[in-house]
């Protein structure tokens, strides 16, 4: 079994709220990473995101586009990520990780070396940002056969007919997008989210993580009521923005997890 649907199964079994925190590979630094995995991790990290520096990453807001600007900067690519999946890997071979990015770089890669390689180095799903399902079929049933879950993408402004397509397509988990924009923003109008996320349910059985938005305790806490995970990304790459260390971006990232996880379980 993949070890997302490990998680989540967990997680449903024991009425817990996941959290999904997201960094960006190579930022704040490149040997930051690895520490950084399991500072999370210890925090109470159930799913980690693993930013995949693009030179034009569309749906991200100021401080995504930053970090990965930083990241691709200090020589960050496909490799160097695999990489630091295989370091994570040789202490933690529990917790998932997802890759989220951008179709450009894999499809340099080749999508089927893409996934191999990516499923070799302990990935359990990849998150295209930019490959919607109508276009992802072929992509999917590589991913797939390589042991790895696609994950779909689920906008506010869609409707019932795609976000039962998307539960189709997708595996693992569907991540919802809060509201129409890019990550970072901060407002976030909890009942439109209650509202969408109950229609989405209705209609499949993946477990559905919700994002953009999300910035703190409490708002974790309000979508955590809805959801069945959390997913919180820019503050927390913000948080890490001036670590002077591996050691500096480590303690950044647990201390701004844990208060979360807190708010989450409470």
């Amino acid at each position: 079994m993949n070890r997302i649907d490990t998680r989540f199964a967990q997680l449903k079994a024991t009425g817990r709220t996941g959290l999904v925190p997201f960094i960006t590979a190579g930022d704040p630094s490149i040997e930051a990473m690895v520490p950084v995995m399991h500072a999370l991790v210890a925090a109470g990290a159930d799913v980690i995101e693993l930013g995949v520096p693009f030179s034009d990453p569309m749906a991200d807001g100021p401080v995504i586009q930053l970090a990965s600007e930083r990241a691709l900067a200090r020589g960050m690519g496909t490799a160097q990520v695999f990489g630091m999946v295989r370091e994570f890997r040789r202490e933690d071979t529990a917790t998932p990780v997802v890759l989220m990015g951008y179709l450009n770089p894999v499809e340099i890669h080749g999508m089927k070396h893409y996934a191999d390689d990516a499923a070799a180095a302990g990935v359990d799903g990849l998150l295209l940002v930019d490959l919607p399902p109508e276009e992802g079929e072929q992509a999917h049933e590589i991913m797939e056969a390589a042991g790895l879950h696609p994950i779909c993408l689920a906008a506010p402004t869609s409707g019932a007919a795609r976000y039962e397509a998307l539960m189709k397509a997708g595996r693992g988990y569907l991540y919802y997008v809060s509201f129409a924009g890019v990550t970072g923003a901060a407002h976030l109008e909890v009942e439109a989210v209650r509202e969408k996320v109950a229609q989405i349910k209705a209609l499949g059985t993946l477990p559905v993580a919700v994002g953009f938005g999300v910035r703190d305790g409490e708002s974790a806490r309000r979508i955590g009521e809805i959801a069945d995970a959390v997913v919180i990304g820019s503050a927390l790459v913000q948080a890490m923005a001036e670590a002077t260390s591996p050691q500096d971006a480590a303690r950044r990232a647990q201390e701004f997890l844990a208060p979360i996880r807190a708010a989450l379980d409470a």
